[in-house]
């Protein structure tokens, strides 16, 4: 279980931020030892959990949860049976709390909780801006199972982006180090500089500090040469926004990506009619979190597709891509 969801778990009044924050600190030790809030828990360690005040205090009675925020979870289902859903998260809505981030799909879950006390957790996650196929647990016992599945790259996770610039070649693989910038690590807080430039993955080279190898495969769906093309993308490895650095890494930014593409207004190919990104195209990140493939639990296999959220589907249709089409990367080899 990740350090998280060990404290919310027991301490569910705990803010993200707060705990964020007294991690961040090095207030919270794992047998010892500094630790991020995405370390993973084995049997036998330890957990210091200092005073945590009125942010672990007792939950307040009388509150019951926000109704409407159920009906907004079940508005999103693509897929529900006894133990899981997939939902269609919205492009703009973030799947946890942090630093200013009062609404979530995390806390919005709390409105499902059961006569038991249970209630459905994260599965995985995807970035705020990125639309589409989220999976969710309906209890710890699923959500366990479901992270090894994870962990052992047997689900097969497909993402649809619209990039700048058409990649050559049309299909190939994407293989580098990447490491957290001084804004995503243990000492953010003292990072200094814009927030937008600390809280990017870098492209790092093997033995560089924290520095870890990611995979991703690609493939060119179809194109409006030499603007832009629809990429389809498999990761193999599951890096924070390992496909927005991969795709800025190799020259071909995500179309209304504010972290991994940010051209200098000199940029030639800014004001190259040939090559400009057309006006019109709304700017948001166009990455769809497209299509889930993996083992369900109890047997058989899970297989959910989102559809285009709104403003990539004007792009789609400003563009005539067909979603009808045959997506070559489903075609692609494991690695």
């Amino acid at each position: 279980m990740r350090l998280d969801r060990w404290f919310r778990r027991r301490f569910p009044e705990i803010s993200q931020s707060h705990l964020n924050k007294i991690v961040r600190k090095g207030e919270v030790r794992v047998s010892g030892k500094r630790a991020e809030v995405s370390t993973r828990l084995e049997a036998g360690q330890s957990v210091r959990v200092p005073p945590l005040g009125e942010a672990g205090a007792p939950p307040a009675q009388g509150a019951p949860p926000d109704p409407r925020e159920a009906e907004a979870i079940r508005a999103m289902i693509l897929f529900e049976d006894r133990d899981l859903m997939v939902l269609n998260k919205p492009y703009g809505l973030a799947v946890q709390g942090g630093s200013g981030t009062k609404r979530h799909i995390d806390g919005m879950l709390e409105a499902l909780r059961d006569r038991k006390g249970e209630r459905p957790v994260l599965a995985h996650r995807l970035d705020r801006d990125t639309s589409g196929v989220l999976l969710i647990a309906k209890s710890r016992k699923i959500a366990a199972e479901l992270g090894a599945i994870f962990r052992s790259r047997n689900a097969k996770k497909i993402y649809w982006a619209l990039v700048e610039g058409v990649p050559k070649p049309a299909q190939g693989r994407i293989s580098m180090f990447l490491a957290k910038g001084p804004g995503m690590g243990d000492d953010r807080a003292a990072a200094k500089g814009n927030r937008d430039d600390l809280e990017r993955m870098r492209v790092a080279r093997h033995g560089d500090p924290d520095a870890q190898h990611s995979l991703t495969l690609y493939a060119v769906v179809d194109k409006v040469a030499p603007r832009l093309a629809w990429l389809s993308m498999r990761p193999i490895t599951g890096r924070t926004h390992q496909l927005r650095a991969h795709c800025e890494a190799i020259g071909h930014p995500i179309i209304g990506d504010p972290k991994y593409n940010r051209r200098p207004e000199n940029d030639p190919a800014r004001h190259d009619p040939l090559r400009a990104v057309p006006p019109g195209v709304e700017p948001k990140l166009h990455l769809l979190a497209r299509r889930l493939i993996l083992p369900h639990p109890r047997g058989g296999t899970l297989d959910v597709v989102a559809p285009l959220p709104p403003h990539m589907q004007a792009s789609f249709d400003m563009f005539g891509f067909d979603v009808s089409q045959r997506d070559p990367i489903e075609d692609a080899p494991d690695a």
